[in-house]
């Protein structure tokens, strides 16, 4: 098995709301409006272009599966979903999660097991401050 872990770090904001039904976004932007309700985390160390390759590599994979584990004022949250041989990792601002089988330069993962309507509420409300988010993104496979 290939295990390949990637740790970003980023940042809460006021205008957090994780509402959208299909996918989870972190940005290097550092200002979200309202209408980001995609959005769970600002101020992103990293990009879906920044990731290693390695993990690229892995991720790039069609019998990969990844993780994407949030932590934020002491609250963690686990996304479980999968890599493709289409996931391209172009995009140098943006790191999104989804529900569905869509790829673009900046989808990350697929077929998740949630998106950001689907995040613990409790997490979300840490979301909303600006403090300190750990993001860790696991790829593996056999």
């Amino acid at each position: 098995m290939i295990r390949v872990v990637e740790r970003l770090t980023a940042k809460g904001h006021v205008n957090i709301s994780a509402k959208h039904r299909t996918t989870l976004e972190v940005t290097v932007d550092h200002e979200v409006t309202p209408r980001g309700d995609c959005i769970v985390a600002v101020s992103s160390s990293k990009g879906a272009a920044s990731l290693s390759p390695v993990f690229k590599k892995v991720a790039g994979s069609d019998d990969s599966v990844i993780r994407m584990i949030i932590e934020c004022g002491g609250i963690v949250e686990e996304v479980m979903g999968f890599g493709s041989s289409s996931l391209t990792f172009t995009n140098p601002r943006d790191l999104v999660v989804r529900k569905s089988n869509f790829c673009c330069g900046r989808t990350v993962m697929i077929k998740a097991n949630k998106a950001a309507a689907d995040l613990d509420r409790r997490i979300v409300e840490q979301l909303k401050k600006p403090q300190p988010v750990e993001i860790v993104l696991i790829a593996e496979k056999s």
